[in-house]
């Protein structure tokens, strides 16, 4: 059980490094999509001129942005510009798009340099850092790049070819349905990022290269599922669960925040049955219509889903959809209605889904001793406050609807001149007076600014802390 529990937390945790490398950049995923969309010779307002942006930008700038995003995070700038340079060996090396070839390279630059920099740590002579520094960054980079040239990137692109195969072979054969039975079970245990950023993205844009759309964006970002899913406990829950499930229903369907559905299967985990049964019928439907998005669509909200949705798609991709949402729905009830099994509670499967994710980031479950990290209220001068940041690893999903929670409760104290927004742990600004993370995140973040007021919350969604922050900046 331990072995099991050990392999599932590592792939967690990669699942997590590949989502830190590509969330970030997601924008610009969505930017290359409308361009293709709109430009493109099948798009809205076909322009051949403009459309030659599209492949520029699908061959360098996304794959550049990635293997900078994850040097970055395993050794901050130094690191991302090296996986940078080091990255743009394998574009080169390779005739097809290299998100893989990025994933692995920028991770590589950035270990590299800081091997180095450790190594001559102190041993610098005043006045030569720069120059040390910068050169050091310029020959790393260019041995890196000419490894990925010749070495890296043809081996990617044979992986790369051997994936797409798989995909063409599901995808001949009508057997794309099928990925549900794994890709939802996997969502729940927060191994989706490992799947979807680490091979449905890289093989999905390849495909939106040669098609112009592509379905495998819709595999795990099909929010129909979960919607059936929080209707059903909408309608046939008991106590808690039946209360919250509508409000969770629209943060997740329009939200695009798939995560907060996750507690209610794991309630009752043969729900899972509903989201599988759901999340098939619609790809079928999607498959059936021939339906495909231009690019990502992150997060998955249906907003997001139908800006980024080919132009002929709409019918089949809101068919889809539907039938997914009444699926589960259906099945869903139906275990609900029939079981007399006793649910544990809500707050209890929170907490277990909130322990998952821990693991998914590599966190042990026990908890960190951060009580001379937590700031005290009365310790704060509410005048000199002028930025707060809610961070988590990402900055984004959880962190963004905290932030929003925040802000919404400073307003209606009637305070004006503060700044909240979220942030990832990395990226946490210097001026920051305020810093809230999850309790499992609040050593990190001290440790990238300790200059900051710390405070820690179990949930991003419901805490008292932000009704004591609010009150407190108001005296």
């Amino acid at each position: 059980m331990k072995k099991e529990n050990k392999a599932k937390a590592s792939i967690q945790k990669f699942g997590g490094t590949l989502s830190g490398m590509v969330m970030p950049n997601i924008g610009a995923f969505i930017a290359w999509g409308l361009v293709t969309a709109i430009f493109l010779e099948t798009g809205w307002w076909p322009n051949e001129k403009i459309a030659t942006i599209i492949g520029p930008m699908l061959n360098y700038l996304l794959p550049i942005l990635i293997g900078y995003t994850g040097g970055k995070i395993f050794y901050d700038t130094r690191g991302g510009v090296v996986g940078a340079i080091a990255t743009m060996g394998v574009i080169v090396g390779s005739d097809i798009p290299m998100f893989l070839g990025a994933m692995i390279m920028g991770p590589i630059g950035a270990f590299c340099i800081k091997k180095f920099d450790s190594l001559f740590e102190g041993k610098i002579k005043p006045g030569f850092e720069m120059l040390i520094n910068n050169f050091s960054a310029g020959i790393i980079g260019f041995i890196l790049l000419l490894v990925a040239f010749f070495g890296i990137g043809p081996i990617i692109q044979v992986i790369t070819n051997i994936l797409s195969t798989g995909v063409d072979f599901l995808v001949t054969k009508k057997l794309i349905p099928l990925t549900s039975i794994f890709i939802e079970p996997a969502k729940v245990l927060f191994l989706n990022n490992a799947v979807n950023h680490g091979i449905l993205t890289p093989i999905g844009t390849a495909q939106v290269q040669e098609f112009g759309k592509s379905i495998l964006y819709l595999l795990e970002a099909n929010p129909g599922a979960g919607l059936g899913i929080l209707l059903a406990y909408s309608f046939f829950g008991k106590g808690t669960a039946k209360q919250t499930a509508p409000g969770v229903a629209i943060i997740h369907f329009f939200g695009g925040i798939h995560e907060v559905y996750f507690p209610y299967i794991l309630m009752k985990p043969i729900m899972i049955l509903a989201a599988i049964a759901g999340s098939m019928s619609g790809i079928f439907i999607f498959q059936l219509f021939n339906v495909g998005l231009v690019s990502p669509a992150s997060p998955g909200s249906i907003i997001a889903i139908l800006s980024v949705s080919a132009k002929t798609d709409y019918i089949g991709l809101i068919l889809g959809i539907l039938v997914s949402i009444a699926v589960s729905f259906i099945i869903g009830s139906i275990i609900l209605k029939s079981s007399k099994k006793e649910d544990i509670d809500l707050e209890t499967a929170t907490a277990q889904k909130d322990s998952m994710k821990k693991e998914s980031k590599g966190i042990n479950n026990k908890k960190l001793e951060v009580k001379n990290i937590i700031a005290k209220l009365e310790d704060i001068d509410a005048d000199k406050i002028k930025k707060i940041v809610v961070a988590c690893d990402a900055g984004m999903g959880s962190s963004a609807m905290g932030a929003s929670i925040l802000n919404d409760k400073i307003k209606n104290q009637g305070i004006e001149g503060i700044i909240v927004k979220n942030y990832s742990i990395p990226n946490i600004p210097e001026d920051t007076d305020i810093v809230i993370t999850h309790e499992s995140l609040t050593e990190r973040a001290y440790k990238q600014i300790p200059t900051a007021y710390h405070f820690s919350v179990d949930n991003f969604l419901s805490n008292d802390i932000y009704d004591k922050i609010a009150e407190h900046l108001n005296k």
